[in-house]
């Protein structure tokens, strides 16, 4: 299938509507005609113009038999029927007018009747991807369950972004599927493996095990893909490209790649990383940790900024209060302990933390994690965390000081910083 439509914006520039309009009906016109369709999109927690999308590929595909779109939520909570209209950037007579016919859906991840089993991953495969990384914790075989809806679709088509991820290297592509709309056993064995390998070695590197795993488990998947990639920079597109699930999503990263990496010279002491209002929970507002530790000196500090978050996580929140933020080797070396503890949080929880050692009943860890949220100070000190009151925190006072080895990230969580070799 190839790459059947693409466009780039030159010199630093963004895309316009009539680029992005042009590039969509070249690499759509009349595959998909006639046929049942399910498109997958992100959710809130993803930079995407999505609303002018629904509407130009609604038009696009007027001729489809049937036309659904499916929040690829992963484990995030759902949207409810206000939220997702908001989402795609429809009103509610919309909705109940023009819109009627178009499916608004939520994935269903802990529901065992919305999945199907549409392949297994062995042990030995996963451990031949891992190679060097494999751990025992990681456990066996792997059962490859998927949201059963695709199976009532003639053709999946992936709409998402694709931005440097510590999970996987970069988003996007098949990781709409898994773990997009997947069963809980890919999350926690993707996650992991990803914990395992650690940010440092995987954030912002294209071939990672991770995304080796996850195209393993989308060769299970028997519906046709198309794949929308971009790579968005600001509220606009840097670039688009329509057509095959894997060469679509490669040439995305590389182009997020040389978007979305800033360079520095130097490692910072600290940095005041403002996490966006659209991460409503420390779950996802930890993307304000990911995408600085690359650029901080050991022994350095993150606070995370968000003055309008109080919540762990709406889903995971019981069992992070158990586990706590701690290196990697604090889990390992006590898996008697942490062991019946799902693999997602654990790994969330590695994420969030850092790099770092465990020896002897010590916990070293490489930088500290302050949060400066609505988070209380308790709360901090059981998830092993700093505290700082958000009401102490001006980030006026954190601006242009990069001589001084501190840093403001006004926006953070999409845009990875990284010292340079």
């Amino acid at each position: 299938m190839g790459i059947r439509a693409q466009a780039t914006a030159q010199d630093g520039a963004l895309l316009t509507a009539a680029q992005i309009r042009e590039t969509l009906a070249h690499g759509l016109s009349g595959a998909l005609n006639g046929a049942r369709v399910l498109a997958l999109i992100p959710d809130h927690t993803r930079t995407i113009p999505l609303p002018l999308l629904f509407r130009l590929l609604t038009d696009m595909l007027r001729d489809t038999r049937q036309l659904d779109f499916m929040v690829a939520l992963g484990t995030h909570p759902p949207l409810s029927e206000a939220s997702l209209c908001k989402l795609v950037g429809i009103s509610a007579d919309e909705r109940a007018g023009i819109y009627r016919h178009i499916g608004l859906l939520n994935h269903e991840w802990e529901n065992p009747d919305a999945l199907m089993q549409v392949g297994t991953l062995e042990q030995a495969q996963i451990q031949a991807i891992a190679g060097d990384l494999w751990h025992p914790s990681l456990g066996g075989d792997t059962p490859v369950r998927i949201n059963r809806r695709i199976s009532d679709y003639d053709h999946i088509l992936i709409v998402g972004p694709t931005f440097p991820h510590e999970v996987v290297g970069f988003s996007g592509g098949a990781k709409y599927l898994f773990p997009g709309i997947s069963g809980a056993d890919m999350i926690n064995t993707t996650h992991w493996l990803g914990a395992l390998a650690g940010i440092l070695d995987i954030i912002g590197i294209k071939n990672t095990p991770v995304r080796a795993v996850i195209h393993a488990a989308a060769d299970f998947v028997r519906t046709p893909v198309t794949l929308i990639s971009m790579v968005v920079v600001g509220d606009g597109l840097a670039g688009l490209f329509v057509g095959d699930l894997y060469e679509a999503w490669s040439a995305a990263a590389d182009l997020s790649a040389q978007r979305h990496i800033t360079w520095v010279d130097r490692p910072f002491q600290r940095v005041l990383s403002c996490a966006p209002p659209m991460y409503d929970e420390l779950w996802t507002a930890a993307k304000a940790m990911y995408k600085l530790e690359p650029a901080v000196a050991d022994g350095g500090e993150i606070v995370i900024y968000a003055p309008h978050l109080d919540t762990v996580s709406h889903v995971h929140g019981r069992y992070i209060y158990q586990a706590g933020y701690h290196v990697r080797d604090y889990y390992l070396r006590q898996w008697e302990r942490f062991g019946q503890i799902p693999l997602g949080v654990l790994a969330h929880g590695t994420h969030l933390r850092g790099g770092g050692s465990y020896a002897d009943g010590v916990e070293r860890a490489r930088i500290r994690v302050t949060l400066a949220t609505r988070i209380p100070q308790a709360d901090c000190e059981v998830l092993s965390l700093g505290y700082l009151d958000p009401e102490s925190i001006h980030p006026a006072d954190w601006a242009g000081r990069e001589s001084e080895g501190v840093l403001l990230v006004p926006k953070a969580g999409e845009m990875l910083y990284r010292l340079r070799p």
